[in-house]
């Protein structure tokens, strides 16, 4: 257990990055369009975001998988859990929690998960 406590704390430092994955649904009559368009303008919006300036975002659709009633995954992906971090800080408030609202029908995500991605070479 020690052991595995350490693993937790000493994470951030070997991990490659952060990312927080949303299962989210897109309303019929909502183009695929105008999902890229609301999820570009979020991503403009959270790089004004102190800490969210590296962010990246990507829109993942199931092809092959039982994937209940998700339409598509939202993954923001930031290079560390320190810009992370300082991003979600200065999160209330800004741009990104604002352009959040704006895109209902497109964008109807859930809670999500923040994962720790480490690159396997």
């Amino acid at each position: 257990m020690f052991v595995s406590v350490l693993m937790v704390m000493a994470g951030p430092a070997w991990s490659d990055s952060a990312m927080h994955i949303v299962t989210c649904s897109q309303d019929d009559g909502v183009s695929d369009e105008q999902l890229e368009d609301a999820a570009a303008a979020w991503l403009k919006a959270a790089r004004t975001v102190k800490g969210g300036e590296n962010l990246k975002l990507y829109l993942n659709f199931p092809v092959a998988a039982k994937a209940g009633d998700v339409d598509y995954a939202f993954a923001v992906i930031a290079p560390s859990f320190a810009e992370w971090g300082a991003f979600m800080d200065n999160y209330a408030g800004s741009a990104a929690e604002a352009a959040d609202g704006k895109h209902e029908g497109a964008m109807n995500c859930g809670d999500g998960a923040l994962w720790e991605s480490l690159q396997i070479k």
